[in-house]
Parts: C-alpha cells; sequence; structure tokens
C-alpha cells in the first residue's frame, strides 16, 4: 500500500465534469495498493492517518491531528502510485494489484477510516477523475510500509 498525503485547505473530485466528492480543511490521499497487501496494512494505515499530528496549532507548531481539527478525508484511488519506471520508456504498473482486487481493498480501507469517526469522501473506482485542491503548506507525506514493520 502506498498513499500520498496532502494536508489540504479543501479538495474535490469531478468525473465526467460532474463534481462527485468535496472537503473543506483535511487531507487527501492519493491511494495505490499492491499485490501484497492485505487487512494488516489497511488497518495499521486507517487507525494512523486521524492521529497524524501534522496541522499547526497556534504557535505554528505540528501538533494536532486531522480528528484534533474536526477535518475530513477524500480517498482517491490511484493504482499508477505503483508504476515502475526503472526500465523503458513506458512505466509498468505489474506491483499494483489487479481491478477487482484493488477495489475491494479500495472499499475496504474507507470502511476502516469511516470506523474511526472521521468524515470520509471518495473518489470513483476505475473512473478518469479529475482532482483538484488548494494544498495548505504545503505539507506532502508518502506513506508506506514493509509488511509486518
Amino acid at each position: 500500500m502506498r498513499i500520498v498525503l496532502q494536508r489540504v485547505k479543501s479538495a474535490w473530485v469531478r468525473v465526467g465534469g460532474e463534481e462527485v466528492a468535496r472537503i473543506g480543511p483535511g487531507l487527501l490521499l492519493l491511494v495505490g495498493f499492491s499485490q501484497e497487501d492485505s487487512d494488516q496494512e489497511l488497518t495499521f494505515w486507517a487507525r494512523k492517518i486521524p492521529e497524524l499530528r501534522i496541522f499547526a496549532d497556534q504557535e505554528g507548531k505540528f501538533n494536532l491531528s486531522l480528528r484534533a481539527i474536526d477535518g475530513e478525508i477524500l480517498c482517491v484511488p490511484q493504482f499508477t502510485l505503483f508504476g515502475d519506471c526503472r526500465k523503458g520508456k513506458r512505466p509498468s504498473f505489474s506491483a499494483a494489484a489487479p481491478g477487482p482486487e484493488a477495489e475491494e481493498l479500495f472499499r475496504r480501507f474507507l470502511q476502516l477510516l469511516e470506523g474511526q469517526g472521521v468524515p470520509v469522501k471518495a473518489g470513483v473506482f476505475g473512473a478518469h477523475m479529475e482532482v483538484g485542491l488548494i494544498n495548505d503548506g504545503p505539507v506532502t507525506l508518502i506513506l508506506e510500509r514493509k509488511l509486518g514493520k
């Protein structure tokens, strides 16, 4: 599982020119799944993300979590996060989870995030999406860990 997390003032997703999701202050998560991902990884990140202290307090220090600011999450599936560009000129996506498996992982991840009591909105799996955001900072983190670590 690989996540590009961006702290945002707002973010939105459009499909076919129509807005399907929008959030105010919070986190935009671009999420990709590998063939090796399991419920263990999904649970780890679903619990961790709402508690990450990456929002500024009154002194400008990273002391507040998404939960502390009553923020929202916009979660967008993005298999291209597993694109391998080391060989040739076209990325290989062989490490990405196949479509049906990735879609199930995405749905499960959304359920786990919602179970943390934070507002969650989502992009449309498999759709060509336009994603817009007003980045706050900018603050961007890449979240990934090897299984069992």
